[in-house]
């Protein structure tokens, strides 16, 4: 049950009652109504806006409006107050049972409360990592392959029907010089000497066991031969090999994909890009034109020419794109547009693409082609990861031997863990920079968050432990749980701490709503904190401890609290891909 929907709902059912006895006016628009908790604890558990927006379509002041449906949701069963705050915020207080119940909910759902069908089965698209075929992963594919996966689970969470995809940048000048790189670890398999890798090459020794794979496969066939004779095969045995490193990095860090598409066989063997460029062709958003020079450049370095160029300026970009290169081939703009109006014929009406910092400029462009070749009946929503820094207690961390550039996710996966590398990931908003210092996340401190949120799982793991050492068969099971005498659990901080957990709900929605899945580690970490705050005071204070040996009662209710922490703590850990622990080593 996601508190806030209800109470939204329970507000319009007010309104509309006020309405039927005539003292609002019929038919008020209700979609911008919100139910939110108040900014501050103190003035309640919920608060509506709906006096505010509703005020000038009644002719009515705020505060007068505010006032009739204070007076209606006086009376509601679950609140104890209602009252007027500031310019016309209705602020309402619940009962305490109400909260209790909603602990009950969490015990009887398990690991799935919080999911909705807000999506109601509707098919989305979600495409992140895409990294060229040309070596192992780096850091920065990490962050954007986490974030897609965790935006992934979100949206599954609320109904949607997801499909995870990657698309294999497969063709162009990159995969040529790949293969022409593996071609020199080819030869230097086969006993040449090669000396320094040649400027425009990749250098990173990734490459030499796939050169040794190649020479024992074929052997000398490749030596000495032309260019135009070796230059397809090899690019194709390089790239299904980058393609399984890339798959082994992906795996490690417990990302999965449904899709795998192809660049070069699902756009351009299958002539795709002809098929949507006579798409626009037919919509007249192709013609022969001349562009202005890029922002920047003089004139006198430009060289104007008549191009293919698409209409993007008819759907919100700056300048209108070329599809066509001065050879005749087709642009990455043109194999891209292919793409996604091959996506929007499989069924994919809306699209997410996760994509890196450095791909900002490409935004608009494609957002128009989406618009283009969807006659507007499609959207694409695109998520920039900022770049991730690493470091070692606060220097920066060299590159790695093995990529030769760079340090590699598999070589910070291996070092720390899947589960530390996804948290961390998601401790700060996908467009801002991430600071990533081995020394910190792997310290045992409340400033370790994925440390600090494990930990209160594994506390709770530890108290029903305890729990069951002193009532010998006493039934720990959920079900039992949910059937004790909730109403037991009165003091100020247990109330505080259900109310964060029935605040999980309303997270996962607009989380996803957002997308944004970074609001679930900070959820985490700040349930972590209400639940170890009042493990510390049980510690200090004996009427407050979990484990109350001459109680059986209120054991059973606080033990239902701890509960509820574990499986909402653990909901929210597997959401985002991190598997909880039993206790901590």
């Amino acid at each position: 049950m996601n508190v806030f929907s209800y109470f939204r709902e329970q507000v319009v059912k007010e309104l509309e009652t006020l309405a039927a006895a005539g003292k609002l006016p019929p038919g008020l628009d209700t979609a911008r109504v919100t139910v939110e908790p108040p900014r501050e604890a103190a003035h309640g558990d919920i608060s509506t806006n709906a006096a505010l927006v509703l005020a000038k379509a009644a002719a009515m002041k705020p505060r007068d409006v505010a006032a009739l449906l204070v007076e209606r949701l006086r009376s509601h069963p679950e609140a104890t107050a209602a009252d007027i705050a500031g310019p016309g915020f209705v602020n309402l207080r619940l009962r305490d049972s109400f909260w209790q119940t909603r602990l009950g909910d969490i015990l009887r759902t398990g690991e799935t409360y919080g999911a909705a069908d807000i999506g109601a089965g509707q098919a989305i698209n979600v495409e992140y990592v895409s990294a060229n075929p040309t070596g192992p992963m780096h850091v920065g594919h990490g962050r954007g392959a986490v974030v897609g996966d965790a935006l992934a689970a979100l949206y599954a969470k609320i109904g949607y029907k997801v499909t995870r995809e990657y698309y294999v940048n497969d063709a162009g000048a990159q995969v040529d010089q790949l293969a022409r790189s593996v071609h020199l670890r080819y030869r230097e398999a086969l006993g040449e000497t090669v000396g320094a890798i040649p400027d425009g090459l990749y250098p990173g020794e990734y490459l030499q066991p796939v050169g040794a794979a190649l020479a024992a496969r074929d052997g000398d066939k490749w030596r000495g031969r032309p260019e135009d004779e070796w230059l397809a095969p090899i690019r194709e045995f390089a790239i299904a090999a980058m393609m399984e490193l890339i798959r082994g990095d992906l795996a490690a860090l417990h990302v999965r994909h449904d899709v795998f598409s192809s660049e070069r066989h699902d756009v351009v063997e299958r002539q795709r890009v002809g098929e949507v460029v006579e798409f626009l062709r037919q919509r007249d958003l192709v013609y022969t034109g001349t562009l202005e020079p890029p922002k920047g450049m003089k004139p006198d370095d430009w060289e104007p020419r008549p191009q293919m160029l698409f209409r993007a300026t008819t759907f919100g970009d700056d300048v209108d794109r070329p599809l066509q290169k001065s050879d005749g081939a087709w642009t990455y703009f043109a194999a891209d547009m292919a793409y996604h109006l091959d996506k929007y014929r499989r069924g994919f009406a809306r699209m997410i693409g996760v994509w890196g910092a450095d791909h900002g400029g490409y935004v608009k462009r494609m957002q128009a082609a989406v618009a283009a070749i969807s006659d507007g009946k499609a959207g694409l929503e695109i998520r920039l990861c900022q770049l991730v820094n690493l470091l070692e207690k606060g220097e920066p961390v060299k590159m790695s031997k093995r990529a030769g550039t760079f340090v590699t996710l598999r070589d910070v996966v291996d070092r720390v863990g899947a589960g530390v590398v996804r948290f961390i990931m998601l401790t700060r908003k996908h467009d801002q920079h991430l600071d990533f210092d081995f020394a910190k996340v792997t310290e045992q401190s409340k400033d370790n968050p994925v440390f600090y949120v494990q930990y209160a799982h594994a506390r709770t793991r530890s108290v029903m432990r305890q729990a069951a050492e002193a009532f010998p068969g006493i039934d720990l099971s959920d079900r039992a749980l949910a059937g004790a005498d909730l109403a037991r659990l009165a003091h100020a901080d247990e109330i505080v701490l259900v109310k964060h957990l029935a605040g999980w709900p309303r997270l996962v929605e607009s989380a996803a709503e957002a997308g944004e899945p970074h609001r679930v580690a900070f959820y985490l970490y700040d349930l972590a904190a209400s639940f170890h705050a009042l493990w510390t005071r049980g510690k200090d204070e004996t009427a407050l401890r979990f484990v109350a040996a001459d109680d059986r009662a209120l054991t059973l209710a606080r033990l239902a609290l701890v509960r509820g922490v574990g499986i909402v703590v653990a909901s929210g850990l597997r959401l985002i891909g991190v598997e909880p622990v039993e206790e901590m080593r």
